[in-house]
């Protein structure tokens, strides 16, 4: 490896690249959910069962892209390490061959979703009123699907080529276009549920059509075939697998967490979803460093650059862990004040309130593990993340049974849950990647 050190690699030019990325990494991540707030509002007004049906449709929908999300992280490491190894046209190539993937993907999920509605939305427990709603929202709301994950793999390639400002700008006029779109189809066309779902679906599709465009112009610039090749459909298949599974890992440990607060009650049930969304809201914070890193490494060891790479890993992780700590402050202090914005019952707002602060100091450990697996999965180091991502839910599991037994009723037991999750399982996380991240192996993996 060529151990020379690259220019910037400390100080304020490696800081100005890391907020390059990050910020306008941040802006498209906050852009996305900001298609399902738009839907609530409008369906809201149509009355309470369309509402409770959106809930229940999106929050599938939005599960099942995120289960995909290795389309994204998988391409973004592929193409950063061909491009440090310059090798710019192999990095458009596997980026190609991932929106492929994913175009496929895509389509095959659209159909069993869309021909499923009926069976999946009675299993997840829809009442009469409820289904009709969640059933039309599901079989509009499909067909964006391979636009969806369109955007995620064409978004993971122009990351590893270090822009993350051209998703931004799509990211925010999809928004713009989705709000147009949904008040046209839901009012002026008079679809209700079903329109908003059409619109989100036209304006995940232009979305995703956009971003390929950017990417194929760049493909035929460097003269790489635009065809769907085999083999490189299942190179990108191969190496997304083991960040499915730590998807996957991820998926399972939330869902039993929500599932451990519904077992606590109502009232806990209730200030858990305040809890978690403040929660999810931070993680994007986290998630846009972590974005940075896995692009700059990717980069740094396609170039052979080790100390490069190391430097990008200690000044990340020093930001991860200062803006955790920021949040963090801001969380347990302003718990009380954040609750009055989402209830107006006190036993609500105490319980949130309470596992806000134990949030809050756990939050800098949650910078150190953000950052950290965007750097294993920017040096492809999925494999090790499935393994750590099964033996830290393994670990969790007696977690949540000891709050099961032993934490008390009611939102009295929230704190509890959250000191499991955010404490316990996010320090399982944060050993076993700190662990790795001391070592050699995971630098020399695409040597």
């Amino acid at each position: 490896m060529d151990n020379a050190s690259h220019p910037g690699d400390s100080g304020r030019p490696l800081d100005r690249q890391i907020l390059a990325l990050a910020v306008p990494a941040l802006g498209a991540l906050v852009a996305e959910p900001l298609f399902v707030l738009v839907d609530s509002v409008m369906v809201g007004r149509l009355g309470t069962a369309e509402l409770a049906g959106l809930s229940l449709s999106s929050t599938l929908l939005v599960s099942v892209v995120g289960v995909f999300v290795f389309l994204a992280y998988a391409t973004t490491a592929a193409t950063a390490r061909r491009v440090g190894a310059g090798d710019r046209a192999g990095a458009v190539g596997a980026g190609v061959d991932g929106m492929w993937l994913a175009v496929g993907l895509g389509a095959l999920t659209a159909v069993l979703l869309g021909v499923g509605a009926p069976w999946v939305v009675s299993a997840l427990g829809a009442d009469a009123t409820v289904a009709p709603h969640a059933e039309s929202y599901l079989r509009y709301s499909a067909g964006g699907l391979p636009g969806m994950l369109l955007v995620l793999a064409a978004t993971g390639t122009l990351r590893g080529l270090l822009d993350t400002r051209t998703p931004l700008v799509v990211a925010t006029a999809g928004a713009a276009v989705n709000v147009a779109l949904n008040a046209t189809f839901i009012y002026g066309l008079d679809m209700g549920v079903a329109g908003s779902g059409l619109g989100t679906a036209i304006a995940q599709t232009l979305m995703g059509v956009v971003l390929a465009v950017v990417v194929l112009r760049g493909a035929r610039g460097l003269d790489v075939s635009l065809r769907p090749r085999a083999g490189g459909i299942w190179a990108s298949a191969r190496s997304g697998t083991p960040l499915l599974v730590r998807t996957v890992t991820l998926r399972v440990a939330i869902l039993l967490t929500v599932v451990t607060a519904t077992a606590l009650g109502p009232v806990a049930l209730a200030s858990h979803q305040v809890v978690n969304a403040l929660w999810g809201l931070a993680a994007f914070a986290m998630d846009a460093l972590a974005i940075a890193a896995q692009a700059m490494v990717g980069q740094a060891l396609g170039a052979g650059a080790v100390p490069r790479v190391r430097a990008v890993l200690r000044r990340t992780l020093q930001w991860g862990v200062g803006f955790g700590t920021v949040i963090g402050v801001i969380i347990a202090a302003g718990g009380w004040w954040l609750t009055t914005l989402f209830s107006t019952d006190p036993d609500v707002r105490t319980a949130a309130a309470v596992a806000l602060v134990v949030t809050g100091v756990c939050m800098p450990m949650a910078g150190w593990v953000f950052v950290l697996d965007g750097v294993l999965i920017g040096a492809g180091d999925g494999t090790f993340l499935a393994w750590a991502g099964v033996v830290t839910l393994v670990a969790y599991v007696p977690l949540l049974a000891a709050v099961w037994a032993w934490a008390p009723a009611g939102g009295a037991g929230l704190a509890w849950l959250w000191a499991a999750f955010a404490g316990g399982f996010m320090a399982a996380r944060a050993l076993t990647t700190g662990l790795r991240a001391r070592g050699e192996r995971w630098m020399t993996l695409g040597a």
